[in-house]
């Protein structure tokens, strides 16, 4: 839950994960609501199917980091995971550079697929590749839900820009702790990043501190400038917070009511 006071959105998101949806009733596992309220007056206002605005939001906000820390000349899109929430990721990553190759990984090869349809629809071509072969990346994305790490720091070259996205719990990991040392390391909130974020690791470690983590939107807004070299590794760890899902469902409220498709009921 939270409250947005800029855009005057109060509201909060309720999901969680039932592991036998896809199986036993043809739904994705992730499920999700998000109900806004009248700041005014606390009462209901609006409650918004948060499945794809879930995923809508989590491509979005790896595409921003995209956006204002890879390199302008960035040419290789790298992607580790080949589930639902990855297409999204893709779709929405290739259109901050001008990519002119995906390479992917999945732990599952024959997932691959999935992302291969999303680059060709694109025009862009795609090659899977073990994780080796993410050193030819300029720009990584890692959405999984693993708690080993697969990507190592001597996977990833100077000057590439990493979103990590899957990591939103206590053990999860994606990329190796010693890669976090190797970068700067951006995030959409501090205290989710070293606690249940990709960070968690490389602080428990001692590799970095609290303070090495800076907010994305420092660099959004000017306050930080973001990378500072063609060689610098840049790191985006998203968490996911809620203010992202308040301002999808907000803004997807107003379209709905502006095009008359929203659903008015006595409450």
């Amino acid at each position: 839950g939270g409250f947005d006071k800029a855009g005057l959105t109060l509201g909060l998101k309720a999901g969680g994960y039932w592991p036998n949806n896809l199986e036993k009733h043809d739904i994705i596992n992730h499920q999700s609501t998000v109900f806004l309220f009248d700041p005014d007056t606390g009462k209901a206002k609006a409650m918004v199917g948060g499945n794809l605005l879930t995923a809508l939001r989590t491509a979005a906000a790896s595409s921003v980091s995209i956006k204002h820390l890879a390199r302008k000349d960035a040419k290789v899109l790298g992607m580790i995971g080949a589930g639902h929430q990855a297409t999204f990721q893709l779709r929405a990553a290739l259109k901050q550079r001008d990519f002119e190759k995906v390479i992917g990984w999945n732990y599952h090869p024959d997932m691959l697929p999935n992302i291969e349809k999303i680059a060709t629809e694109a025009g862009v071509p795609f090659e899977a590749v073990e994780l080796e072969g993410m050193q030819e990346a300029d720009v990584i994305i890692s959405i999984t839900s693993a708690f080993a790490p697969s990507l190592m720091a001597d996977h990833v070259s100077p000057g590439t820009h990493l979103a990590c996205m899957g990591t939103d719990t206590k053990g999860k990991q994606e990329v190796e702790a010693a890669l976090l040392a190797r970068a700067t390391v951006f995030t959409d909130e501090v205290a989710q990043s070293i606690s249940i974020g990709e960070a968690q690791h490389a602080v428990a470690e001692g590799l970095i501190k609290e303070s090495d983590v800076h907010q994305i939107g420092a660099v959004i807004n000017g306050t930080h400038p973001g990378r500072g070299s063609e060689e610098e590794i840049t790191f985006f760890d998203g968490t996911g917070v809620g203010l992202q899902d308040l301002a999808v469902a907000a803004a997807v409220v107003d379209l709905a009511v502006e095009q008359g498709i929203a659903i008015e009921v006595d409450f």
